[in-house]
């Protein structure tokens, strides 16, 4: 099928609610908060149509699931590349439709795609350190459950935009925040990652807000003080009109990637504001992101050449 057709038509039938992400709030939880923080489990998000919803992790503040978008021909034994994208939504708020379109078009091109919940502070009372620890389960969950769902264990990619963007780098970069009930055999590093506007750095360099919500920890979760040798190859999208996270941060990161002799692309997008690839906020920049994402991940073996 056609590209420009085959991504206009998901374009089409979809209507995305995105909620983008609120950086000022605090995240941090007070001494009061941790205190009487309510461990009974919440509700979580519905479950997006045409996807199937499968539990990968049970927490205090409530059982988290993926949304996963498989191939039309997909069948039991098939071992296809994988991708589980993250929410933005500055880890206080967020939804998993914010990715149902990527999902739905990667499908269409042979992958698992799976968009997942975590936990974040609006709903769950939490910190970012719980939506990292998260995204690592997600990513072994998938690796740990490939012969069920059809996947290559060694072909998975990490994908988010914003504070999900941060999620999915920390799960290729930062050491630590694996849960303790889980198998560490089965590793929670994706093969490869696919940013969109991420926070890389969440210190005072990268973010002046780092310190205030994370404090003294805020390098703990920092992506960009963890690149090195074998860090899994990147593409990063960013507009560089973007007051939320600045440009000049990834631009850091992929020297730091180059430095390290890792693969990074960054795809600048002039003048472009935070969010900016989202479908229902601009459909060409979403359309544009998605096409070269595709490129990304056909040069890397996971996707069929365009026909």
């Amino acid at each position: 099928m056609n590209f420009r057709f085959t991504i206009a038509l998901i374009a089409c039938t979809l209507a995305v609610t995105v909620q983008f992400p609120d950086f000022n709030s605090t995240s941090t939880l007070s001494a009061a908060e941790k205190k009487g923080k309510a461990t009974a489990k919440k509700p979580g998000w519905r479950p997006l149509k045409d996807a199937e919803f499968k539990l990968y992790k049970q927490t205090d503040q409530g059982d988290l699931h993926l949304n996963i978008y498989k191939p039309a021909d997909w069948k039991p034994g098939d071992s296809r590349p994988a991708i589980v994208f993250f929410f933005g939504g500055g880890w206080r708020s967020g939804n998993p439709s914010q990715f149902e379109p990527h999902c739905r078009y990667l499908a269409s091109r042979g992958m698992v795609a799976c968009s997942a919940e975590y936990r974040i502070k609006s709903k769950h009372n939490t910190t970012p350190f719980e939506c990292v620890a998260d995204g690592k389960s997600a990513v072994r969950w998938i690796r740990e459950h490939a012969a069920e769902l059809g996947v290559d264990p060694n072909r998975i990619v990490a994908g988010g935009g914003s504070a999900g963007g941060h999620v999915a780098a920390c799960t290729g970069t930062v050491i630590g925040f694996e849960e303790p009930n889980e198998n560490k055999k089965i590793s929670s590093a994706p093969n490869a990652m696919a940013l969109f506007n991420p926070v890389v750095d969440t210190t005072e360099t990268g973010w002046k807000g780092g310190p205030q919500q994370l404090g003294e920890r805020c390098k703990e979760i920092s992506p960009i003080h963890f690149v090195r040798k074998g860090t899994p190859p990147t593409i990063i999208f960013h507009g560089t009109g973007d007051t939320t996270v600045l440009f000049e941060n990834v631009e850091r990161f992929t020297d730091q990637m180059k430095q390290k002799g890792n693969r990074c692309e960054l795809i600048p997008y002039p003048d472009q504001p935070h969010g900016f690839f989202n479908l229902s906020r601009n459909k060409k920049n979403y359309e544009d992101t998605i096409e070269k994402l595709d490129t990304f991940l056909t040069s890397l073996g996971y996707l069929p050449p365009q026909k």
